[in-house]
């Protein structure tokens, strides 16, 4: 099963607010580094451009056996969206601080698709709220571990 490529800073940097799955227009060599995983959606980000939308910074690697046919790794690349959708993401986006940032890129059926998520930044105090939360719940995790481990250590 080809992997999902998942964007986790994307839900640590922003509050998601809704989700969208759009296509993605790749070049061949794009599509095997996808299948192989080499796929960074690190500070990539979704902009709406003369009734189009395309994708920038998603570092797609170059596949190692291309041959004569290789891509630029950080090019722009164009989703693949109804009309409708774009122009009500356009409609969003222009609000104050919403944002279109990719959450994951994976294969649906045989075709690469892009979840997108309308968002909007989080401010540091946001971030560690969610920090303390992740430790909080990986304390309790933690030792609800160490106190099964024991009693299964006295039967």
């Amino acid at each position: 099963m080809p992997p999902q490529i998942v964007n986790r800073k994307a839900r640590f940097d922003y509050e998601i607010l809704e989700t969208v799955e759009a296509g993605i227009e790749l070049q061949g060599t794009e599509v095997k580094s996808i299948r192989a995983g080499k796929v960074s959606l690190r500070d990539s980000f979704a902009r709406i451009t003369r009734g189009e939308i395309f994708l920038y910074g998603a570092d797609i690697s170059l596949y190692e056996n291309a041959g004569y046919a290789r891509h630029d790794p950080t090019r722009p690349r164009k989703l693949l969206l109804h009309a409708r959708e774009i122009a009500r993401l356009a409609g969003k986006t222009s609000e104050k601080g919403l944002t279109l940032v990719p959450v994951k890129i994976y294969f649906k059926r045989g075709w690469a698709k892009v979840q997108l998520a309308l968002a909007r930044g989080k401010q540091k105090y946001d971030k560690r709220e969610a920090i303390r939360k992740r430790e909080t719940k990986r304390d309790i995790a933690r030792t609800l571990a160490g106190r099964s481990h024991a009693a299964s250590r006295r039967s």
